[in-house]
């Protein structure tokens, strides 16, 4: 089922989620839904909060992009109670993201090219990894939202200034995308 993307301004967005266990109710069927609702948007990776769940679940499908990055051809991961352990702050990469909760926004945002992720898959096998890359970035995203942050957080106060009348717009609901969200 494709469920609605909550866009910003909604309180769930800015709430830290909760890590969860294998009793969580109906947790395939939420994942099974996720993945839905991540390929009707067209994004790359989607996180509980922006569906309305304050939990820590994330699912990436870096497949869309492997014609340009061979390296994710197949890539299709879910992550459960996923938190950044660590992170090489001292070397970064500056690139462009947007967010199907914050839809028409794009910024470049400054993120460390490698971190430390510790999360459980959809068969609550424990992984511990360095991450790099693309990989990297996307996480750091997605996992921002479990912390109850936006990529806009990241930006400095004079974008973030650029930017106010489309977040203000956006709160009163005036945003396009075509796909079901709920304010």
């Amino acid at each position: 089922m494709i469920l609605p993307i909550y866009i910003y301004g909604h309180p769930v967005l800015r709430k830290e989620a909760q890590d969860i266990d294998a009793s969580y109710p109906d947790l395939e069927q939420l994942i099974a839904n996720m993945w839905e609702t991540l390929d009707a948007s067209g994004g790359i990776g989607l996180a509980a909060p922006q569906i309305g769940k304050s939990i820590r679940l994330s699912v990436i499908n870096l497949d869309e992009l492997s014609e340009d990055l061979p390296e994710y051809k197949g890539f299709k991961k879910v992550y459960i109670n996923p938190h950044i352990v660590d992170s090489d702050k001292d070397n970064t990469d500056t690139s462009e993201e947007g967010c199907l909760s914050l839809p028409g926004i794009h910024e470049k945002v400054v993120r460390p090219k490698r971190i430390r992720v510790q999360w459980q898959d959809e068969l609550w096998q424990q992984h511990d990894e360095w991450i790099e890359g693309y990989l990297a970035r996307v996480m750091q995203h997605e996992f921002d939202h479990l912390d109850a942050h936006l990529f806009i957080d990241h930006i400095s106060p004079l974008r973030k200034q650029l930017i106010k009348n489309k977040l203000k717009a956006m709160k009163q609901g005036r945003y396009q995308c075509d796909y079901r969200t709920k304010q």
